[in-house]
């Protein structure tokens, strides 16, 4: 069984700086894409920040500029270090990977949700 435990949000002013971390753990093959959402009271879940397995980064336009992604594929672990917060940023950050998880019958590929990490930003 794959998990994803995220740690690092809390409470900050405008215009500090967090990081999150989301750790996979379980019997994991590989990791494939990476993934970093958020949710905001009232509004849908949004992508915030891509990174493949190759390097490849996308990132939110809210955002480019100000948050980086980044992986550590021999901790199985994903970041995202987030600058120069605004009140807009609060949500709850939910890192999303697409796992190779070992099973009796072989390596198959799913994706999966970390549980959510609050990062309030006040002005």
């Amino acid at each position: 069984q794959v998990q994803l435990v995220e740690s690092g949000g809390g409470l900050v002013q405008a215009g500090g700086s967090l990081g999150l971390s989301c750790v996979a753990s379980g019997s994991i093959f590989g990791l494939n894409v990476m993934s970093w959402f958020r949710q905001a009271p009232g509004k849908q879940r949004e992508l915030v920040a891509r990174l493949t397995s190759s390097g490849s980064t996308n990132y939110a336009d809210s955002v480019e500029g100000r948050f980086t992604i980044s992986r550590d594929n021999a901790k199985n672990t994903v970041y995202l270090q987030m600058n120069s917060l605004t009140p807009e940023d609060t949500a709850v950050y939910y890192c999303h990977i697409n796992v190779g998880a070992d099973t009796p019958w072989g390596t198959r590929w799913r994706d999966y949700w970390g549980q959510g990490t609050q990062v309030t930003v006040s002005s």
